[in-house]
């Protein structure tokens, strides 16, 4: 592949709703270029995309770098790194449905990021499509931003191209091109009013076209387009075009919109064309059964050519680049040179993660980490085959290198392998991967809520341990008052006239700290209690440090059964962001689940932030339950908030089933 000088560069993130036919749109950009001969059917058994993928295509003299972004929430990872390096973004929308969530989600990233972008409504050559009606609907919801550039020619079958109303033509394709015709005059009536939606929208990108809007004055058609892509680029507009991705009708406009509307990486503010030191970001790692690492970066500045030396800023490191490469229809093509704004694949950076700055100096700095989402979800898996702990751990660890949207450690309490994802898709996902890549075959389990054990009341107790088998026997005698305490654990000692000699009070501490592993109700750890050594007998023969701590550890269990123990649970912290309609629903929800709600507030104008609190054991699957409640319109982040004491009923329940175990 040659050279593309920046402004002959595009990189545009392909997003919307999973099914809307954002890879049958990568697909028909390749075939219009001439590097595929077929476009899929949408409607064959249509495999779910989990991962971001490069699709680079040369066409009009310009480079093309289109990221097909999965669109189902679960994989909202691979969405923030998508977006973190792209300039604009194609929005699909499926013409054959009401709006959908994955389309409300790509507007307002887009908009967050201040990411410029156009609406693709695919899908009309169905017998089922409505454009005027996602028209309608997406004007209702965005307002005078939205700008129709497109009314569609033909429905169903008949469906043969579009009419341009910004500037005034048909464009009908005939199974190869696409060719400018007269508009039908048959069509001036569906027409009239898309364009006064139209020009709208280029009146309200500045005071002197709005001037002339409302004194009824023609825009010139040089003022609509420098009007329009102003404010394409400025995110103030956002245009929409029709087309279907499988007849590859409205594929040519495609091509041109993205060159004409949205932004050369030099319209990025995190470019720095000025700038000579090469800098870029990984903002997604593959690991690969043949090629080993493979990072894609994004370059912010300067130029690299193959075999250069290359610093990780981030881990302040040492390394080189070998081959520069790009990714054309799923296979690498080499490059001559990398340049700033450019997408391009470096491999076999072993130390690199997604997130790292890499430079050609070691005094940049580095780029601010991509965020990612906090887990929505626990999980606990466990392999078929026993002896496959050393491979889930490696594959594990590996897979979170692909993908930093989901967490997993050993929980030494429980003894799982606990899971955070961001739902029920991405645990099946993760887990086809640790079978296919690592060779690793799991099963889920129950998750075991990490209860404590603690105290309510006071005691007074005597641990006394004593044994004779001939010769030397064994003897410690403590007594010690326990009580509650905010601390974790509190040891204090008030020994007067020697009745435990200073030599055996380390050991009594360590015997309590020992205990504290295994409380009396049902072997929970045992937290905020206070211990008070005050009294007790040794012998000068028999008593040791052993005898001591087992001393302590009769003590131990013996004060907490006189002084009222309780079992705690966790109590989750949830933010839960909503629109407003759901408000009632997921404040009722949160009072089923022995929840209580915090507080509210207005979230970025259009949505509702709940600030709740849970048990952790009512929260598990909670990701589910939301998005069933909010279609797929809510989220939440987690954080453990403390402890509280378990209700009667339900602690007896979980003691007797511990008890069982």
């Amino acid at each position: 592949m040659r050279i593309y000088e920046s402004d002959s560069i595009r990189n545009v993130a392909i997003l919307g709703h999973s099914g809307a036919g954002k890879s049958n749109m990568t697909e028909a950009l390749e075939f219009t270029a001439g590097l595929t001969t077929r476009i899929s059917n949408p409607n064959d058994a249509v495999k779910i995309s989990s991962d971001t993928t490069l699709h680079t295509v040369e066409y009009q003299s310009l480079k093309f770098n289109f990221l097909d972004i999965p669109g189902y929430s679960d994989f909202f990872g691979e969405l923030e790194s998508g977006l973190a390096a792209a300039d604009g973004a194609i929005i699909i929308v499926d013409g054959t449905t009401d709006l959908s969530v994955g389309t409300e989600t790509s507007l307002e990233l887009a908009d967050s990021r201040s990411i410029p972008r156009f609406i693709f409504v695919n899908k009309i050559d169905s017998e089922k499509a409505d454009y005027e009606k996602i028209l309608s609907q997406l004007r209702e919801k965005y307002g005078k931003r939205i700008a129709p550039f497109h009314v569609p020619w033909g429905k169903g079958d008949d469906f043969k191209g579009h009419i341009n109303v910004v500037d005034m033509y048909a464009r009908e394709y005939d199974g190869k091109e696409c060719h400018n015709a007269s508009i039908p005059e048959d069509m001036n009536d569906a027409v009239s009013p898309v364009r006064d939606m139209l020009l709208e929208a280029v009146a309200e990108t500045s005071e002197e076209l709005m001037d002339k809007f409302f004194n009824g004055e023609e825009f010139t058609t040089a003022e609509i387009h420098r009007g329009l892509r102003k404010g394409v680029l400025s995110c103030d507009v956002i245009p929409v075009i029709c087309g279907s991705t499988f007849k590859n009708i409205g594929l040519h406009t495609t091509f041109d919109m993205v060159r004409d509307y949205l932004p050369a990486p030099k319209d990025n503010k995190k470019i720095n064309p000025d700038k000579k030191e090469f800098v870029c970001q990984v903002f997604k790692t593959v690991i690969d059964s043949f090629l080993g690492k493979v990072s894609y970066v994004k370059i912010l500045s300067g130029e690299l050519k193959p075999d250069s030396d290359i610093y990780n800023i981030n881990k302040r490191i040492k390394g080189r680049v070998g081959k520069i490469s790009t990714m054309v229809i799923n296979k690498l093509e080499e490059l001559p040179k990398a340049v700033y704004g450019d997408i391009v694949i470096f491999t076999k950076l072993l130390q690199t993660q997604t997130s790292d700055t890499l430079s050609n100096s070691e005094k940049e700095a580095a780029v601010p980490n991509i965020t990612f989402p906090k887990a929505q979800m626990l999980v606990a898996i466990e392999p078929l085959n026993k002896n496959d702990d050393e491979k889930i751990s490696t594959g594990l660890q590996k897979l979170t290198e692909e993908d930093p949207s989901f967490t997993w450690h050993r929980d030494m309490e429980t003894g799982q392998t606990v899971l955070g994802v961001q739902g029920e898709l991405h645990t099946t996902t993760l887990i086809d991967k640790l079978k296919n890549k690592f060779g690793v075959e799991v099963k889920i389990e129950d998750l075991k809520v990490p209860y404590r054990e603690t105290i309510k009341s006071t005691s007074d107790v005597q641990g006394k341990y004593k044994k004779q088998s001939g010769g030397h026997g064994q003897y410690g005698d403590v007594k010690i008052k326990f009580s509650p305490s905010e601390e974790h654990f509190t040891f204090e000692e008030t020994i007067v006239g020697g009745s435990v000699p200073k030599s055996y009070i380390p050991a009594v501490e360590k015997g309590l700290r020992e205990s504290l592993a295994q409380g009396v109700l049902a072997g929970f750890p045992v937290t905020n209690i206070k211990a008070v050594l005050y009294d007790g007998s040794y012998h000068e023969v028999d008593s040791s440090e052993m005898s001591f701590k087992v001393a302590a550890n009769l003590a131990f269990k013996k004060g907490m059964l006189e002084a009222k123990p309780v079992l705690l649970e966790p109590i989750m912290e949830l933010t839960i962001i909503i629109p407003e309609e759901y408000v009632g629903d997921i404040m009722g929800d949160i009072n089923k689940k022995r929840g209580r709600v915090i507080g509210m507030e207005a979230h970025k104008g259009t949505k509702q932030k709940i600030m709740a609190e849970a048990p952790m054991s009512e929260t598990f699957k909670y990701a589910n339950d939301l998005k069933a409640m909010t279609q797929g319109r809510g989220y939440f982040i987690m954080a453990l908030a403390r402890y509280e004491e378990v209700p009667y009923e339900l602690a007896n329940k979980i003691i007797n089933e511990h008890k069982k175990d």
